[in-house]
């Protein structure tokens, strides 16, 4: 499976909070639902379509999973919620017992064998492994060399601090732009490839 990494991202690189100001406040983040303004149903929404048309399973970090898990099986008859609720799930957690995985569908990865286990995913058969939010996970993946795709909607705008997907270890990794679009906000739709170094 390819791991392919969407996210909303501001200017200076958060992701925090994309959808609503109740969505992740930790560290008095008080910028929730930032995308709004520049959302378009045609550039935006359409990256967002595509990454999860072309899923053949999602994963998440807990705290996304929750988040996800609490809104998407209440929007059944949407084609897109439709899709949501029947693709396989995974989430990365330690503390999720097995008895609170209600969103049909959701096999859970132990927090401490989290690499070990999505790599074992990602050497199975199938198509695209989508990562949406989770910045914690997306940080370890892009760490452990692990994202084979990282599609960004970069919005104009500035957060002026957040949580980040982006590994602050002192690693180089280049990335090379495999597309753009951009739609009429000001939104940059950038899809990168890592380069093989050596």
């Amino acid at each position: 499976m390819r791991i392919v990494v969407s996210e909303f991202i501001s200017l200076d690189g958060v992701v925090q909070a994309p959808g609503g100001p109740d969505e992740d406040t930790e560290g008095g983040f008080a910028n929730g639902g930032w995308t709004h303004p520049f959302f378009d149903p045609e550039v935006v929404g359409g990256a967002f379509d595509d990454a999860t048309s072309k899923a053949d399973a999602l994963l998440f970090g807990r705290r996304t999973w929750q988040t996800m898990a609490s809104a998407w099986p209440g929007r059944a008859g949407d084609p897109f919620a439709d899709r949501m609720n029947a693709l396989p799930k995974y989430v990365v957690s330690q503390t999720l017992g097995d008895d609170e995985l209600t969103w049909n569908n959701t096999t859970r990865i132990a927090g401490d064998e989290a690499v070990a286990g999505i790599r074992k995913l990602r050497e199975a058969a199938g198509g695209d492994l989508l990562v949406m939010g989770s910045p914690t996970l997306v940080r370890t993946l892009l760490s452990a060399g692990l994202v084979d795709e990282l599609r960004l909607m970069v919005m104009p705008v500035l957060l002026g601090g957040g949580k980040t997907i982006f590994p602050d270890d002192g690693g180089l990794r280049t990335l090379k732009l495999a597309s753009t679009v951009i739609s009429g906000a000001g939104v940059h739709v950038c899809t990168y490839l890592p380069v093989a170094e050596g």
